[in-house]
């Protein structure tokens, strides 16, 4: 049956489920991880962060990644920052205590890197402040008038800047992602969450429309294959 992409879908996902546990978490985490990295998408979550560190050089840095589920992002740019020789303190967010659990025993030998199980709609987490933020395959997962309230609190909390790395709603991401999660995927949650996240995804107008409603102006917004945004957002005034 055809599936109308003209809009954002609102239809919840699987992972949205904060005590989802046990086997079908970990297989989940562990397909995500190999299907992120075969398509290709992790790398415009470094390449947004070194150019926001070109822009804003200093000694050391602080980095909040939300949503930040197995932590197998974060290893990867934990290694990138160490090749690079960017001094930089990393902090995943994730609302599921069994996620972070399984997050912080996947991460155990990048002391880099520390995680807080926090929800991003509570106060706890607005009161955080870093230099950085980032999230990759996670703003899919709200509404927009979600997206609105939490862009307002990132604003506030991010001294420089903020890499939001996520899906293009397309036909042919859709179907191309169903059909191989249909056949490849071991995980129930995959195989349903896959595909409904291309539909929950954004085209350039959704993204246009959100941050100008958090009057948020300077930005880049880039397409990247494969059907991928990467939008940066400068909090600090850039030299010209």
């Amino acid at each position: 049956m055809p599936i109308n992409l003209t809009q954002r879908s609102e239809e919840e996902e699987l992972m949205d489920d904060l005590d989802s546990s046990g086997e079908v978490i970990e297989q989940t985490l562990q397909e995500l991880e190999v299907i992120n990295r075969l398509l290709g998408g992790n790398r415009l979550s470094w390449k947004g962060l070194e150019r926001l560190i070109k822009i804003y050089p200093q000694e050391k840095y602080t980095l909040l990644d939300i949503g930040c589920g197995g932590g197998d992002l974060l290893i990867l740019m934990a290694r990138w920052a160490k090749r690079k020789g960017y001094n930089i303190e990393f902090i995943g967010i994730d609302a599921n205590p069994h996620i972070v659990e399984y997050a912080r025993a996947n991460c155990i030998h990048y002391p880099e890197i520390s995680f807080q199980c926090l929800n991003i709609f509570d106060q706890t987490f607005a009161n955080l402040t870093c230099d950085f933020l980032h999230a990759s395959l996670f703003t899919h997962h709200f509404t927009d008038t979600q997206l609105i309230d939490l862009f307002q609190v990132f604003k506030k909390q991010t001294q420089l800047g903020i890499v939001v790395n996520d899906l293009h709603r397309h036909a042919l991401a859709y179907y191309s992602i169903q059909a191989l999660t249909r056949f490849l995927s071991k995980s129930p949650m995959v195989r349903h969450d896959a595909a409904l996240s291309v539909a929950r995804s954004f085209r350039r107008a959704d993204w246009q429309q959100i941050l100008n409603a958090v009057q948020l102006t300077d930005y880049e917004l880039k397409w990247k294959w494969a059907f991928r945004w990467k939008l940066i957002i400068y909090n600090r005034t850039r030299k010209a």
